[in-house]
């Protein structure tokens, strides 16, 4: 009964991370170009989807805590009516121009985003030992639908509303959520018990100490970081090159493949050869990722460099994530798991919106020089994990 509720789980929040990862990838293609169209400063470009990582990771907390309170289905439709007024407000600020407007939207957006973050750990909770890592990857690969219909969608709705530009985008982003809203209403995950609810197990300083959290956070940090920091520069990089939009859409569609294909079996590979592993892996893709954006700047580097960049997210975000589920009891889950992601979140922001800026003042190269200390650290924080040898980094 557990298995057969934990894969009926599965199933459905990955249905929903792949609708709402499409929406996401629609907005990250498109985020920069209509900042930059609409801010009279194009260093503030990259703001929005700064701000919207901003917003993802204050959202963690408030999020993580509604749920540990109303449960997984209502919190996660909180989130997506939260979805909803976000794209209405990203709409109206187009069509009127506003850049700080779009960039409350873009807040609002990432304040859904908050919700969603959650889709991988609800997955985890009904899962048991052997089948947590595969859940995470499972649910994280629903995303793939993303990699595929978000740049089209993106580029069919681009001038669903012409003359005006992209706004036809957040239309279509309101149709995918509507369809994620009814599937939510079938998810089955158990409300703590009240007993649990009055008990929230260890300080959270405490917990944050152990090396396990230590690692699976900087893990996630870094990694999604170091992605963010390359993957927000590089539409403008492509456009900067003389190169179409169509050119940044089928990038970041790659890009996208790239983050989630790898999840079919993740799970699998962090099974046979353990956590850590996984994420060295990561960090060492991504590493090559720089090495072939530092090479040239046809549209072949960047495709091919995006898509490592994609999979070196992928073993990072799913490995850090599978180790997190090994700090924290189901007590201790809903503030453990919210520290983590609000972690993550704060370095997604940092990245975002440095990337816009040194894009414009320093160059392509800056920008991916620059995740090289990120990536010497979290490979440097993972063999400390492993040389102590805690079972959990096996």
């Amino acid at each position: 009964m557990l298995l057969t509720r934990s894969r009926r789980n599965v199933a459905i929040l990955a249905s929903c991370q792949a609708l709402a990862m499409t929406g996401n990838t629609i907005v990250i293609t498109i985020t920069a170009i209509v900042g930059a169209t609409l801010a009279e400063d194009k260093t503030l470009a990259t703001l929005p989807l700064a701000l919207q990582f901003v917003a993802t990771m204050a959202t963690t907390f408030p999020a993580s805590m509604l749920m540990r309170r109303i449960g997984r289905r209502a919190g996660f439709m909180v989130g997506v009516i939260v979805g909803f007024a976000a794209c209405g407000l990203a709409m109206n600020a187009i069509f009127a121009g506003d850049f700080v407007r779009f960039s409350a939207a873009a807040m609002l957006y990432g304040a859904f985003q908050g919700f969603v973050l959650f889709y991988r750990h609800a997955a985890a909770d009904t899962a048991d030992a052997d089948f947590k890592s595969k859940a995470i990857s499972l649910v994280v690969a629903g995303g793939v639908v993303a990699a595929i219909c978000g740049p089209l969608i993106a580029i069919w709705s681009r001038d669903l509303f012409a003359p005006v530009s992209f706004a036809g985008c957040y239309a279509a982003i309101v149709v995918l959520q509507l369809v994620a809203l009814g599937l939510l209403a079938f998810v089955d995950i158990p409300r703590l018990t009240a007993e649990e609810r009055r008990t929230s197990g260890r300080p959270l300083l405490t917990i944050m100490r152990q090396p396990t959290f230590i690692v699976a956070a900087a893990s996630g940090m870094i990694g999604y970081g170091a992605m963010s920091l390359i993957m927000t520069a590089t539409p403008l990089a492509i456009l900067a090159c003389n190169l179409e939009f169509e050119d940044a859409a089928f990038v970041i569609q790659w890009h996208a493949i790239g983050m989630f294909a790898p999840s079919f079996f993740t799970g699998s590979l962090i099974n046979r050869f353990g956590v850590v592993r996984i994420i060295v892996s990561g960090a060492l893709l991504t590493t090559v990722c720089v090495a072939i954006n530092l090479s040239g700047i046809e549209l072949l580097n960047f495709w091919s460099a995006l898509v490592l960049l994609g999979i070196g997210w992928n073993f990072m975000f799913v490995g850090g994530t599978t180790l997190l589920t090994r700090a924290h009891t189901a007590e201790e889950r809903a503030k453990t798991q919210a520290a983590n992601d609000f972690l993550v979140f704060g370095s997604v922001a940092l990245a975002s919106l440095g990337s816009g800026a040194a894009f414009h003042a320093f160059g392509w190269t800056t920008v991916n020089v620059a995740v090289l200390p990120m990536l010497v650290a979290v490979v440097i924080a993972a063999m400390w994990l492993r040389a102590r040898r805690v079972p959990a980094s096996a």
